[in-house]
């Protein structure tokens, strides 16, 4: 599978899956979740509403990852993960890394080989950029190593800015 970084908007991303750094709701906020609500219509409420009416009741757990269909986006599903909160207290970097294994997981079952990541905890969840970083990247790739037979081909992280960018950037593996 081919890792990269790049600055752009989640949303428009030409890929199989878009990973959503969701709350445990799965019903919409701020940030990332906010922005792929939006951008994909009612129909992604709707589906996140039938999954808390039968399959998680109580929520998605953090580090855990869910498929829904992508309504308006340009990708076929949405794959939200729920990631740890460090202003509640959540600094277990494992629980961080769970998040794209899960996700990984999750885009291998339905079928997708490309997968486009936000920069899941960093911004509103107080992680630092770098360490979201070191620990996605690294996840990702081990991951990979872990998965030969995957049809999962490519890896986006999607980022904000050059900045957070620069930062997965470093931790990439060579390619």
């Amino acid at each position: 599978m081919r890792i990269e970084a790049v600055v752009g908007d989640i949303t428009t991303q030409p890929v199989d899956a878009v990973v959503n750094a969701a709350n445990s709701s799965l019903l919409g906020g701020g940030g990332v979740d906010g922005a792929i609500h939006r951008a994909a219509g009612p129909d992604l409420l709707a589906e996140c509403r039938h999954l808390r009416e039968t399959a998680l009741p109580d929520g998605l757990a953090v580090g855990h990852a869910v498929a829904t269909g992508a309504g308006n986006l340009p990708a076929r599903w949405v794959i939200h993960t729920v990631g740890p909160n460090a202003h509640a207290g959540q600094t277990d970097p494992a629980l961080l890394a769970a998040c794209f294994t899960s996700s990984l997981d999750v885009a291998d079952q339905v079928g997708a080989t490309s997968l486009a990541f936000p920069a899941v905890s960093a911004g509103v969840y107080g992680w630092p950029m770098e360490q979201v970083a070191q620990i996605a990247v690294s996840a990702t790739h081990g991951w990979v190593q872990n998965h030969p037979a995957s049809a999962v081909e490519l890896g986006r992280f999607v980022l904000v800015n050059e900045d957070a960018r620069a930062s997965f950037t470093q931790h990439l593996p060579a390619q």
